[in-house]
């Protein structure tokens, strides 16, 4: 490097104009490679480049636009078209691939401390590669890196690539623009919470950036703010970082205690964590601030679902029904509780309402399958399932339930084809392995039945059914020995499944053992 010049940080923020006359200068003075961190916003960084291109023209200018995770950043500068004929390099993005590294650490399980941590184990695996080539940086490339960043992606410069960052020719902090600040914070609260739903994995990880760096500023507006978090909340859920989604409410909820959204958000983030009495104290939080808030009354009934309380799931339903009586969601889910009360009649007509509301809906259609079906009305379970396939046909579920209403209408071949298609969608799917072999006990494939039994145990070792079914096709290859060990692991996982104490008092009898076999036949009454 034939000219370097420090720019130290003064306690005293400048303006835009003095800070990028500061930074033209340095970038005018550097004469090969150099690197420069520059933090500001996204309308900022363009305006920098369009004038940096204005004022040193006879300077060859090219912008490297990271819009992926990036892992080797060397290699990405290294095949770049006309290499050797650029002098300044601005590269802008970097926080994708922070943000991915953040994902999937959390996916892996890591806790927050871990993915801070500054070891190697808790470095993006892009500092690591900046780190280490750092050198190689210097040697190779007779260019002038400039890297646009907002503020959380420098700090993460700052404390995970330390060496690469003690290498800087200049750090220029650019005063974000108030109107910009005040106008990207209003773009983005905008947008009702529901929007946010709808957008793409890309989509939303861009929105959680914007955020990410708008709530790092502390001149936002704590309303602003408290909106904004609520956001991330929301956007946190969908990537399932459900512990982050509560700490984003607590955060928005220290600064507007009655936020609604910030309570009704952390109540989804509890049910998801299976925190379900947490979940309904949330939700009546919520609902005590905005009583009116039909989405909180269908949330509150989903957790006394999951708590097995279906009378009050029931009741919670309804209140959001009375409020938004074309909440399809609603019709649904109190379907669902009807069901679990055994009230099959009502909740067939619960899912109807919802068909009315939302006719592709396939769970609703799935879920009026299984009502039907424990109706006995086997013929419109079928036809209810193959609505809910021909919207949705790879649900293996719906085909295993279909496989199952077909069982019961005695048509063994089609239900044989049904938990096929099922199997073929989700192979380890330990009940439909179960369902094909009774489907095939039926057929009197009984070799066949018992392979298939064999498949479910594979997956679930303790299934007390499969045991017991695979004692019976056992049985009927006359194999009684092999039946009544099938019979005893049943017995072992479920003592007082009478099931199998009748039928491997059946063996038994088989095999002339007839006082254990009354034995067996005691244990079953």
């Amino acid at each position: 490097m034939k000219g370097e010049k420090v720019v130290w940080e003064e306690d005293i923020q400048s303006t835009f104009a003095e800070e990028y006359q500061d930074l033209l200068n340095v970038v005018g003075f550097i004469e090969g490679f150099g690197l420069l961190f520059v933090e500001c916003s996204p309308p900022q960084g363009t305006e920098i480049i369009e004038k940096i291109r204005q004022d040193i023209p006879q300077e060859r200018v090219e912008v490297l636009r990271l819009d992926k995770t990036t892992y080797n950043f060397y290699s990405l500068v290294k095949d770049l078209p006309n290499l050797a004929e650029i002098d300044v390099l601005f590269v802008t993005g970097l926080e994708y691939s922070l943000y991915q590294y953040e994902e999937e650490m959390k996916e892996r399980g890591w806790d927050s401390n871990e993915i801070i941590s500054i070891s190697r184990r808790g470095v993006p695996p892009v500092l690591i590669n900046l780190n280490q080539q750092r050198e190689r940086f210097r040697d190779d490339f007779d260019i002038c890196f400039v890297f646009l960043l907002p503020r959380f992606a420098l700090d993460y410069l700052i404390k995970r690539a330390p060496d690469f960052f003690d290498w800087r020719s200049g750090l220029f902090l650019f005063p974000m623009n108030e109107e910009y600040l005040r106008q990207e914070s209003l773009d983005v609260s905008a947008k009702k919470l529901d929007d946010y739903k709808e957008l793409t994995r890309q989509e939303r990880k861009y929105v959680w950036l914007r955020i990410k760096s708008l709530v790092d500023d502390e001149r936002l507006p704590v309303e602003q703010k408290a909106n904004l978090l609520v956001i991330k909340a929301l956007l946190d859920r969908k990537f399932q970082h459900n512990e982050e989604a509560i700490l984003a409410c607590d955060e928005a909820l220290k600064i507007q205690a009655n936020n609604y959204e910030a309570w009704n958000n952390k109540g989804v983030a509890l049910k998801n964590l299976e925190r379900y009495e947490e979940a309904v104290a949330a939700y009546e939080k919520a609902l005590k601030i905005r009583p009116y808030y039909h989405y909180a009354w269908n949330n509150k009934g989903i957790a006394l679902e999951y708590l097995e309380r279906y009378e009050e799931a029931v009741a919670a339903f309804d209140k959001a029904l009375e409020i938004q009586p074309y909440y399809h969601y609603a019709w649904n889910n109190k379907g669902i509780a009807l069901e679990y009360l055994e009230r099959y009649e009502e909740a067939v007509a619960a899912f109807d309402k919802a068909l009315e509301i939302q006719p592709d809906d396939h769970y609703a259609w799935d879920n009026k399958g299984n009502a039907l079906r424990k109706l006995e009305r086997y013929e419109q379970a079928v036809a209810a399932y193959e609505k809910a396939l021909k919207i949705r046909p790879d649900y293996y579920y719906t085909w295993s339930l279909k496989g199952v209403a077909l069982f019961f209408l005695e048509r063994y071949e089609q239900a044989f084809v049904a938990y096929e298609k099922a199997l073929e969608i989700k192979p380890e799917c330990n009940y439909t392995w179960l369902f094909k072999g009774i489907a095939l006990e039926n057929l009197e494939r009984y070799e066949q039945a018992v392979a298939a039994y064999e498949k479910a145990l594979k997956i679930q070792p303790y299934y007390h059914e499969a045991w017991d079914n695979k004692g019976n096709a056992l049985r009927k290859l006359e194999r009684y020995e092999e039946a009544v060990a099938a019979f005893e692991k049943a017995l072992e996982i479920q003592p007082y499944y009478h099931y199998a104490w009748n039928n491997k008092g059946i063996a038994l009898e088989n095999l002339e053992r007839y006082e254990e076999a009354v034995a067996a036949f005691d244990k079953a009454l």
